[in-house]
């Protein structure tokens, strides 16, 4: 746990830190995680006014820094040359709600969902290069897809394009699907 300046106590601020390491090497990595969150009146009072609008965000509560320190491993044995990535963060969580080892929860949970439903959409879908472009196409396109994925996410399948395939060789288990898709959507 950091410990605050001075500065920062005197003024009615305060921080909260942790520090992670993944226990597993994943995707080739193992990483470190550290995380530091700060309450500073004056900071968060300051934030919304540097901006284009000169105004406020009123409900900023925290602001953030995490670094995330990556190490390439193979078998065990580290392999290359370590690289460092940091990211801010603000959030209107005040620290009651969510310290430090909280916020780092939540972040790596909105990777999580970028995971299993952008990333889905970017390349299974291939929805950057789509050319629906003009009305309320793109609009309609996009509901479709979310229908898609909530459908077959329902069904429990964890591969999308594998169950797309599937039910592309077979029409009948896609109609199935969608007209009993109330049944589906009540759970």
């Amino acid at each position: 746990m950091p410990i605050a300046p001075r500065w920062l106590s005197d003024q009615g601020g305060r921080i909260t830190g942790v520090l992670r390491a993944d226990p597993k090497v994943r995707h080739g990595r193992r990483e470190l995680r550290a995380l530091w969150a700060v309450l500073h009146p004056g900071i968060l009072r300051w934030l919304g006014s540097s901006g284009t609008h000169r105004t406020p965000w009123p409900h900023v509560r925290q602001i953030c820094r995490l670094e995330r320190h990556r190490i390439p491993v193979r078998r065990g044995v580290p392999t290359g040359k370590a690289s460092v990535e940091v990211a801010y963060y603000i959030t209107s969580l005040p620290p009651e709600r969510a310290d430090a080892a909280r916020l780092l929860t939540l972040i790596r949970g909105h990777w999580g969902i970028e995971n299993r439903l952008h990333h889905v959409r970017d390349v299974t879908f291939d929805e950057d290069r789509s050319a629906v472009r003009s009305g309320a196409a793109p609009q309609v396109m996009a509901a479709s897809r979310n229908l898609v994925l909530a459908l077959l996410r329902r069904q429990r399948h964890t591969n999308i394009a594998a169950a797309l395939r599937t039910y592309a060789s077979r029409p009948t288990s896609a109609i199935r699907l969608v007209a009993n898709a109330h049944r589906l959507m009540v759970k």
